[in-house]
């Protein structure tokens, strides 16, 4: 039943919208009378770079085990870089999904791991994160041929950010405690922080890894037990590492992993009555479904990470040079498909004109290719399907009026490779300025003071993230107070340090991931009440 209400919802969020049908028939028009200035593709796409790894798991893991899906299944994972197949994985559905949630129902109820001293867990924790910076080429290898993000970017920045979370959460194990309570009355009162029981996690395509080790780190500190399911585009990498994990200790049934498709995997697992707590990210629109079956089953509680438009605003005392590069990497990194994305730039009109041409310029050296080359900043797209979107957003775009500046076509002929894209003159109601992009296209909107841009950023549906470019104090205090978003990165962009709590307002989502405060999504408080007889104190 859960797989009926996905697919129909589904179907009804996606004919809901004419925006998206109309992009995707714009992203197959050329952009007649439209000179593309000063970008230039002769660069051209070579013979891909052989990843130098092999695929060895594409089989569902449950219960400790590598096994073929229920119905004996696959599906084809594809090279962003040309579109052609690494390998067919397991397609996990309903009857894979009750079979992972009972082996971890069953590792929860009657097994070790919640039942083992913190310190014991936190070791395991930590043999893991050692394992997984043993193996960061492989597993950067796989992210990158999977996904299409630069080798560079996932085996030095991404897989060390993971191995840095890993071990902070391994420190939370043995510090997670309750409180003893005074109350007026010869009570003794103590609060005690429980395990949740069975999560089930949903993670997307864009960080399939990061992502991952958001969900598991904090789900593992707490004594939880997990059925974690992969995007249908990147599933290769989560199960290379839930091996490392049972490598390190982990028992049979803690971690288990399917991969399949929202509409029959995901569905089962968020409508599932015997899941006690559900953490998804993804889009809105599918947080919203994700939500609506978690409701309609056992109420379970659910976190959301979603999509975001977040502001990127540069005073009129910026330096304009650094902020133009700030700017540049807040909106292109990872090839743009990031939810926090600075994809509004607002410009103060002293120093727009200056911005504009510094952004062209700066997009038309941005270095795109085999993303396993050296020095590369910009890989494919996912797939076709989020390539034909981009181009549609691009379209939508010039038509409505603003100003190309460069870009705006596909990068070579093989794969899912887009031009750096710059509009500039974008006014707050074009389709470019008000929907999730989620690709290499920087929008640059004018304004006059600060009043104005505190009211036209706020002004979305989503509350993800904002960036703040300016020298001066009382203008960064002003504009970090007054934006209604989850984090406001001031004079930075994309800083993800372990500790710092990440989630957004509004439709950006609900509940907190990373630090602390992650914590408290994977645990139960229970109250406790003793009577006193004849106590010394109170």
């Amino acid at each position: 039943m859960a797989a009926r209400l996905f697919s129909s919802l589904l179907s009804r969020s996606s004919s809901s919208s004419s925006s998206a049908r109309a992009l995707l028939s714009r992203a197959r028009k050329p952009l007649l009378g439209r000179e593309i200035k000063n970008y230039s593709t002769a660069a051209a796409i070579e013979e891909p770079i052989n990843p130098g790894v092999t695929v060895n798991h594409t089989q569902l893991l449950i219960n400790g085990q590598f096994v073929d899906s229920a119905s004996g299944k696959t599906f084809p994972t594809f090279d962003p870089r040309t579109g052609e197949v690494i390998a067919h994985v397991a397609e996990g559905e309903a009857e894979d999904i009750n079979r992972a949630v009972a082996a971890a129902r069953k590792a929860f109820d009657e097994g070790p791991w919640p039942r083992m001293s913190a310190y014991e867990r936190a070791k395991i924790i930590l043999r893991f994160a050692d394992l997984l910076e043993k193996h960061n080429d492989e597993l950067a290898a796989l992210e990158t041929w999977d996904n299409g993000k630069p080798y560079e970017q996932a085996a030095k920045i991404e897989l060390p950010m993971i191995v840095r979370l890993l071990r902070y959460y391994a420190g939370w194990a043995d510090k997670i405690h309750g409180l003893t309570v005074p109350a007026d009355g010869q009570y003794h009162i103590q609060t005690l922080h429980e395990p949740i029981g069975v999560a089930g996690q949903i993670i997307p395509w864009n960080f399939p890894l990061l992502m991952y080790a958001w969900k598991v780190g904090p789900a593992l500190a707490c004594g939880n037990t997990i059925v974690l399911k992969t995007a249908e585009q990147t599933p290769l990498s989560a199960l290379y590492a839930t091996k490392l994990l049972h490598e390190a200790g982990v028992p049979p049934g803690v971690v288990n992993v399917v991969s399949g498709f929202g509409p029959t995997a995901g569905a089962a697992l968020a409508g599932h009555m015997d899941v006690d707590k559900l953490a998804f990210t993804g889009s809105t629109g599918t947080g919203k479904i994700v939500l609506e079956l978690a409701a309609r089953s056992n109420l379970k509680p659910v976190t959301l990470e979603l999509g975001g438009k977040s502001p990127f605003i540069v005073c009129e005392d910026a330096d304009v040079d650094k902020a133009v590069e700030l700017a540049h990497f807040a909106l292109f990194f990872n090839q743009g498909q990031c939810c926090c994305a600075g994809s509004r730039t607002y410009v103060h009109e002293s120093v727009y004109d200056e911005f504009v041409e510094k952004a062209k310029a700066r997009a038309t050296i941005r270095s795109v290719g085999d993303p396993f080359k050296s020095g590369i900043e910009q890989g494919p797209q996912i797939d076709s399907e989020q390539f034909e979107k981009i181009l549609g957003y691009i379209r939508s775009g010039v038509e409505s009026g603003a100003t190309l500046e460069t870009g705006g076509e596909r990068f070579g002929t093989k794969g899912h490779y887009i031009q750096p894209t710059v509009f500039s003159n974008v006014k707050d109601d074009m389709l470019i300025a008000k929907e999730e992009i989620f690709g290499p296209v920087q929008s640059i909107l004018k304004f006059k003071d600060l009043k104005e841009v505190i009211q036209r950023a706020n002004n979305t549906s989503y509350g993800l993230a904002a960036g703040v470019f300016t020298q001066n104090i009382d203008t960064a205090n002003t504009l970090t107070r007054a934006l209604k978003v989850g984090t406001v990165w001031v004079n930075c962009f994309d800083i993800f340090d372990a500790a710092i709590p990440f989630g957004g307002y509004k439709m950006s989502g609900q509940g907190r991931e990373k630090g602390m405060y992650s914590l408290s999504n994977y645990l139960q408080v229970k109250a406790v009440v003793t009577p006193l007889k004849n106590p010394a104190w109170l």
